[in-house]
Parts: structure tokens; C-alpha cells; sequence
């Protein structure tokens, strides 16, 4: 039903939400019905301003008339077509698109794009490739992946097999071989940092204690240059160069989880060109389309691909893909989504707007309860110390009073996190600390 107005809530029975504690949110639903620029409307009718981005995922804002036009006039031409031995343009133009903004390292750009239709498949997929990569070389021994503690992959097997977050793994199968290297959270030594936190880098060596344990069995690392769900964990500084050392001495392919922070999320398209690492593999979502389609885009080398794509010209070369691989909504969308991104600068609007966005985090230090707070680019975190016997209760509290008040955040745990639009103003940045410090005083 498209009507926003209707006066009557939706039966909430039918739908099971994900990640979300149902029975109660059922008891007290918060519906959006409505979003434009930087702010959803709730069912009440108040603004709340948008401090997450949906879900880490509209980088340019709500309700792009350009974006919405482009989908209408893609499914009014060609709805549907597969990528399974047929084609349509517009994959192929969204693709070159994407390989123009593809950073560069020692064997040139990641300007080999595989289409999928969410973060989730797109980890499955670059872990997928991984494997098929040193097949092809004769290494097939190589079949263990590498994740790291309190990393988030998404959900699929293949990610959650990666991942470091315990609630995500305990209650499902995961595939055998895989382990995962310390994660870099030190509060002790850098709890408050501004940026990139000082100390850690030597943690990256602890992939030499697992390839002392597993051998030449290792196939790929998959990090993310800034772990998002985990509640915002910036890299110390020069911990990503040695991990990609690391991962050249062993032989093993370092992958980028870059489903939150691509797309201008840290100052740049990708972190990996801030930070000046460039992975092998690439993986993407979220900001790819502004959310407006589900899509998302795995960038590789050129040769990752070409070891793989050889061989008798008339065989499928990789076994793998998805119904709505390069959709041709999605790429009309994606399309779209890149000519808002560079008319209006948004790729380093962050690194613009990051000092303020650092200052106004950074002066919640005092507020009641907080252990430690964290920014990069236009990401932020606050981290609440945990009521005792209630591990979680304190950072859902903080929410559901943050929306109330106007302002729509998210919380891991105790953990605040914080990740607006990029069309942000220095005001709305202001608006936004200013509601979440009075949350902050109220949280007992």
C-alpha cells in the first residue's frame, strides 16, 4: 500500500523482522512512513533526522527524484533481464562506470566488477572467487578463509564463517577451516581517540601465528578497512600496510569488506584510496545504488579474472551468480546514484565535514556513562558503559529515546553508532549531537 497517511498501523503479525527483537517491537512499533533529504517522518508525523543513513546505506540522501525517474523509465523499458549466457547494456555501463572509480595497487585496478544483490552475496561471492582463483593457479590446498574478530560479513554462510560477531555464528553452521585473526579494540591504550587510533598495528602479524598453524592452506584475509557493525573500529595506524604485507609474503589474497564504507563514507570512494591499501578483492552494496535497489558489486583484479576466465572459450568459467545479477533497475539506479555522487562532490564531502563531525562527537566525552567514542570520515561511535546484569539494555534505551526525541541511531550492545547522509550540513551536525547529548543525560 503506497498511501503514507493512512490513520491505521499495518497487522504486525505477518511480517518476522530481521534483527530485531519482534515481541518487542510489536508492543511498541516505530514506523517510518515517509523520507526526504536528510529526515524520515514517523507514523506520528514528527521528522526524525536520518543520523544512520537507513542502515549505513543512502549516502546521498532520501527521496532523489533522479534516481526514482531513471528505475521508472528502466522498468517501463526492460524490466527484466538475466545475465546467465544473455546481457543488457546497461550492466556493462554501470560496470565500466564502477571500473573508473576502482583503486589501483601493484597489478594495476580492481576493474573487474561482478554484480550481486546485496553485501551479504557479495562477500559469498569475493570468498567464492578467492577459492577459484587458486584452484586455477594449482593451489587448491588453499581452502581455508580468514576473517577477523568482531568483523561483520553479512549473513550467508560464507560471511558469518568470516565474521567475528558471536550472536551472528552460535546458532548456525559454519563452513569448516576458516579462523580469524585478534581484533584491534583497545580501549585501554586508545579509548577517545580522533582518527586513526595510535596503537595496534602489530596486531596485523597475528596472520603469521595462523599461517604458522594452517600452513599453505590459507586462501584469503576478508576485513573491513573500518568495521561498521561492530560499532565503528577505525585501523591503528599502519595496521592495514601490514596486513597487506603479511598477506604477500604468504600468498594469500587480502579482501576489503567495503560495503559501508564505499562510496564516500570516509572521504574518498573507497577507504582503501584514503588509506593507500589496496586490496585483491573488493566488496560492495549499500551506497552503490543509495539503497534505492537492492544491488551490490564485487570489484577484482585483472589477475584474479584472468587466471580464472581462461581455458576453452565455450565453457562457463566460474559456477556462480544470482538471478538479479546486474538487474537493469538496479543498474539504472546505480547509474544514477554515481552522477548525484560526483555533481555534487559527495565522494569528499566527509573529509570536508569530518573536523566538525570529530569536534561534535568528541564533546559528548563527559556525558553520563560513556567508555570511549570513535569517528572516521563520517562515521562515529559512542560507547556506553553496560548496566550491570543488562548487557545491551542501556544502548537500546538510548535509541528508542533518540527517536522519540527526533533523531534515528543505532546501537550495537552499548555502542552508538552513527553514520548520516553525506549531504549533511554543519547544522544538522550540531542538531544531531545536540539531541543525542540530552539522550545521553537522561539514560540512567
Amino acid at each position: 500500500m503506497n498511501d503514507v497517511t493512512r490513520p491505521n498501523r499495518p497487522d504486525l503479525a505477518a511480517f518476522w523482522m530481521p534483527f530485531t527483537a519482534n515481541r518487542q517491537f510489536k508492543a511498541d512499533p516505530r514506523l517510518l512512513v515517509a523520507a526526504n533529504g536528510m529526515y524520515y517522518r514517523h507514523e506520528d508525523g514528527r521528522q526524525v533526522l536520518d543520523g544512520t543513513s537507513g542502515l549505513w546505506c543512502v549516502n546521498a540522501g532520501h527521496g532523489r527524484p533522479e534516481i526514482a525517474e531513471a528505475v521508472a523509465r528502466q522498468l517501463e523499458t526492460l524490466d527484466y533481464a538475466p545475465s546467465f549466457q544473455m546481457g543488457h547494456p546497461l550492466a556493462f555501463d554501470f560496470a565500466t562506470e564502477l571500473a573508473k572509480l576502482a583503486p589501483v595497487g601493484r597489478d594495476g585496478p580492481l576493474d573487474r566488477i561482478f554484480f550481486t544483490g546485496s553485501g551479504s552475496e557479495s562477500v559469498d561471492t569475493a570468498l567464492k572467487i578467492a577459492l577459484a582463483y587458486h584452484r586455477a593457479r594449482g593451489q587448491a590446498q588453499r581452502t581455508r578463509l580468514i576473517g577477523r574478530e568482531k568483523g561483520y560479513h553479512g549473513v550467508g554462510f560464507g560471511g558469518i564463517s568470516v565474521g567475528g560477531l558471536p550472536n551472528n555464528r552460535k546458532t548456525f553452521l559454519t563452513l569448516p577451516g576458516g579462523d580469524h585473526i585478534r581484533h584491534t579494540l583497545d580501549l585501554e591504550r586508545n579509548a577517545f581517540s580522533r582518527g586513526l587510533p595510535a596503537h595496534g598495528a602489530e596486531l596485523a602479524d597475528d596472520l603469521d601465528r595462523l599461517v604458522a598453524l594452517h600452513g599453505d592452506t590459507i586462501a584469503a584475509v576478508i576485513v573491513e578497512p573500518v568495521a561498521g557493525s561492530a560499532g565503528v573500529l577505525p585501523p591503528p595506524v599502519g595496521y592495514l600496510e601490514r596486513l597487506r604485507a603479511a598477506c604477500d609474503r604468504h600468498g594469500i589474497l587480502l579482501i576489503f569488506d567495503e560495503v559501508i564504507t564505499g562510496f564516500g563514507r570516509v572521504g574518498d570512494v573507497f577507504a582503501s584510496g584514503l588509506l593507500g591499501v589496496t586490496p585483491d578483492l573488493m566488496t560492495t552494496a549499500k551506497g552503490l545504488t543509495n539503497a534505492a535497489f537492492p544491488m551490490g558489486a564485487v570489484f577484482a583484479s585483472r589477475p584474479i579474472h584472468d587466471a580464472i576466465v581462461a581455458g576453452p572459450e565455450g565453457l562457463i568459467e566460474l559456477f556462480h551468480g544470482y538471478t538479479y545479477s546486474g538487474h537493469p533497475a538496479g543498474c539504472a539506479a546505480g547509474l544514477a546514484t554515481l552522477e548525484i555522487y560526483r555533481r555534487e562532490g559527495l565522494f569528499t564531502r566527509a573529509a570536508q565535514l569530518s573536523p566538525t563531525w570529530e569536534a561534535a562527537a568528541h564533546a559528548l566525552k563527559d556525558k553520563p556513562h560513556v567508555l570511549d567514542i570513535r569517528n572516521f570520515g563520517l562515521m562515529a561511535a559512542v560507547e556506553l558503559k553496560p548496566r550491570d546484569g543488562a548487557p545491551g539494555a542501556r544502548g537500546y534505551e538510548a535509541m528508542v529515546a533518540a527517536l522519540k526525541a527526533g533523531l534515528m541511531v543505532r546501537f550495537t550492545g552499548d555502542t552508538i553508532a552513527l553514520s548520516p547522509p553525506l549531504i549533511i550540513t554543519e547544522g544538522q551536525i550540531g542538531e544531531l549531537f545536540a539531541i543525542l547529548g540530552e539522550v545521553l543525560e537522561q539514560i540512567a
